[in-house]
């Protein structure tokens, strides 16, 4: 074959590339924009139903953070998770059966020790923690499995390039002149662009608790979740005690304000890294370009407290990695410092990522060399470094920020933390939620005491799994009825905490792209579509609607069956986190509560009640037992003289109704404050319920 004809065919092949690039619109059934994981199972859903689809993403990589680093997967319980996202994780199950794919470490050494064993459950052959390539390799090989055309590094001209006709989105055209003609569109990104440029409805920051009944929303102050906070008095000031020498790096003037109020803030951004400790496979930390020491001041202040967590969330996945992720007081979070980011243009993102990638990069530099940081911590911490075989385009580094939270849709159904906490029904469920109603912290600031702390951190069980309707991937009709949107979904702050995990956008992908094929073939609007028919298909397809086991249980006693007056755990105001749990008779309500055996000190529980009548009570506690619980739980009652403590043992059966132990009798006034705690204990702490009988 003659150089001629070769360079002839390439020039040919080039001038098609240009004509299909730059010349007419190419038109799909559905045009999905953005490269999530909820990109990728919207495109095969659509592909599968029969009908056209393409990919347009801005990123060069598929599969967001679930490639980018978040291999530890927030799952949640996960018999909630079905469809294609279960098969996702059905398809990594497969790629670790190959020895081939256990490069650094053998599968046996990792499947049998600690995580590993949750990793890989056997029974139904999926695996939930995973390396970022193997990750990246399953979406790629999905995608071509499919012949689904893919647009990479095809950004979004966010000023003009979303064409409406009415209500309808016409087309959307990227920054270099592609332009895509569609039925329906998908936004599956997780800034929420093409939302925003449609015009839909969305909202930034946190809600009010006022706003939808909540109790979660909002300022935070006071309220310290999961350890991410300064356990011990912290100075702010670069003088130790000198206002006037001015704050430490990363700490805001904000003052204080009041709890449940609205703001602008979102929670702390991060990257989700990959680390080794495997010398073979190791690349040092590198020092960042305009890297400062003293930038991490703070943190030496925090290790003189004595605090030594620095490697509690060096999670390990296979072949001697991690996905890290932060812990503590002062960590991989630039906290504070992305309010901007959702509403930013392209330039001022990348400058934000930037900022991100400087503090983080340094941080790791600072903990692994800096002669300051105490020596068990820097000598542990200079045996890790980034993974030579991951992110290998872009220096070993996440090509994909953590984006916790952007734009919030305000769609046709805005799920809040009452859905979360099973105080309303899902109408039309098209997936479910279940993981912890979790939020990172959103500022570090200067407390009216003196001292520094951070705001925002939450970690509130649901109760039990939750649906997420299908008013909440749908914008309002009168804003557009031809888009769906999986991942900036219409929810509150505080449910989002909830709902923003990998394989809930996944499944809110398929779910997305189902109603889209339907709306197309009914020829609807997309907010007319026939909830049962979008039911009874994503059924078909294995979406999970529904979870029995909290609905159902026999073990549970209805408070309103009881006597006198009961607050369920529901109604308690939680410190730190407590995990919810259905698996012990029995208790009051759909669920109880634990504190996971850990952080002691840290946790409590504490019930209001509201005394119409003042008088004597009994005060009564429902508690599951079990041979592992503590058998000293502090119990505080505050009352008309003061307050008692009483100590009780959950090892033993509650001898009223197997179901209550009494406290003590008690004058109460206008309130009565009960407060559990899991401080000096050992073994697990029951919250349930609290009951008032009058005497």
């Amino acid at each position: 074959m003659s150089k001629f004809f070769v360079s002839f065919c390439f020039a040919v092949f080039s001038f098609c590339q240009f004509v299909f690039v730059f010349g007419e619109p190419q038109r799909f059934d559905v045009v999905i924009y953005g490269g999530s994981g909820a990109a990728v199972t919207s495109a095969v859903q659509v592909k599968k139903m029969g009908l056209s689809v393409v990919i347009v993403s801005p990123d060069q990589h598929l599969g967001g953070l679930s490639s980018g680093g978040l291999g530890f997967t927030d799952s949640g319980n996960t018999d909630t998770i079905g469809g294609l996202a279960r098969e996702f994780y059905q398809r990594i199950y497969a790629v670790y059966q190959n020895e081939k794919s256990w490069q650094w470490q053998k599968m046996s050494d990792y499947a049998n020790v600690g995580q590993g064993t949750k990793a890989m459950l056997h029974n139904d052959k999926t695996m939930w923690i995973f390396e970022p390539h193997v990750a990246e390799t399953v979406f790629d090989a999905w995608i071509e499995e499919q012949n689904i055309p893919v647009f990479r590094n095809a950004w979004l001209d966010r000023k003009s390039g979303v064409k409406k006709n009415g209500t309808k989105i016409v087309s959307i055209t990227t920054l270099d002149g592609q332009t895509f003609e569609g039925n329906m569109f998908i936004d599956a990104t997780y800034e929420g662009d093409l939302m925003a440029a449609a015009g839909v409805g969305y909202h930034v920051g946190r809600e009010s608790n006022d706003q939808y009944g909540e109790t979660w929303n909002g300022n935070q102050v006071g309220i310290l979740h999961h350890g991410h906070w300064f356990k011990k008095p912290v100075d702010p000031y670069i003088i130790p005690g000198d206002p006037k020498s001015g704050r430490l790096k990363f700490i805001d003037d904000s003052k204080s304000g009041i709890r449940g109020e609205a703001d602008h803030r979102v929670q702390a951004y991060c990257f989700r890294m990959c680390l080794t400790d495997h010398e073979p496979n190791r690349v040092p930390f590198p020092k960042p370009e305009g890297y400062n020491p003293n930038d991490y001041e703070l943190i030496l202040r925090v290790f003189e407290t004595g605090w030594r967590e620095t490697f509690h969330k060096f999670d390990r996945i296979p072949n001697h990695k991690t996905d890290t992720n932060n812990h503590g007081p002062f960590s991989t979070d630039f906290i504070g410092m992305n309010y901007d980011y959702p509403d930013a243009s392209y330039e001022r993102r990348k400058e934000i990522i930037a900022e991100h990638t400087k503090y983080q990069q340094g941080l790791m530099y600072f903990l692994a060399n800096d002669k300051r940081v105490p020596d068990d911590v820097r000598n542990k911490m200079s045996q890790w470094g980034l993974a030579k075989d991951e992110f290998t385009d872009n220096g070993n580094w996440p090509h994909q920020i953590y984006v916790r939270e952007a734009r919030r849709m305000t769609g046709e159904y805005v799920t809040t933390e009452l859905d979360c906490m099973a105080k309303r029904r899902c109408p039309k469920p098209v997936g479910l939620g279940s993981y912890a109603l979790d939020s990172h912290n959103v500022r570090r600031y200067i407390t009216p005491q003196g001292t520094v702390q951070n705001e925002g951190d939450i970690g509130v069980s649901p109760r039990g799994p939750y649906g997420i309707d299908f008013g909440s991937i749908v914008p309002k009709r009168e804003q557009c009825t031809n888009l769906l949107v999986p991942v900036c979904v219409s929810s509150s702050h505080i449910a989002f905490g909830s709902i923003r995990m990998e394989p809930v956008f996944m499944i809110l992908g398929q779910s997305a792209a189902t109603a889209a094929v339907l709306a197309i073939n009914e020829n609807v609007d997309i907010q007319k579509l026939d909830y049962e028919k979008l039911k009874k298909h994503l059924i078909e397809d294995g979406q999970r609607l529904s979870y029995s086991e909290q609905k159902n249980n026999s073990n549970g006693v209805d408070a309103d069956q009881l006597g006198g007056i009961v607050l369920d755990n529901d109604s308690a105001k939680l410190i730190g986190h407590w995990e919810s749990s259905l698996s012990m008779p029995k208790f009051v309500g759909v669920d109880y509560l634990h504190d996971t055996n850990e952080d002691k000190g840290n946790k409590s529980a504490e019930f209001s009640f509201k005394i119409t009548k003042p008088g004597n009570y009994g005060v009564r506690i429902s508690y599951t037992p079990n041979p592992n619980r503590s058998t000293a739980v502090p119990i505080r009652i505050t009352h008309r003289d003061g307050e008692t403590i009483v100590k009780i043992d959950q090892t033993k059966k509650p001898p009223i109704d197997h179901l209550f132990v009494q406290l003590g009798t008690f004058s109460f006034d206008k309130t009565a404050t009960i407060t559990v705690s899991n401080a000096e204990t050992t073994g697990y702490v029951i919250v349930d319920a609290v009951q008032l009988i009058e005497y």
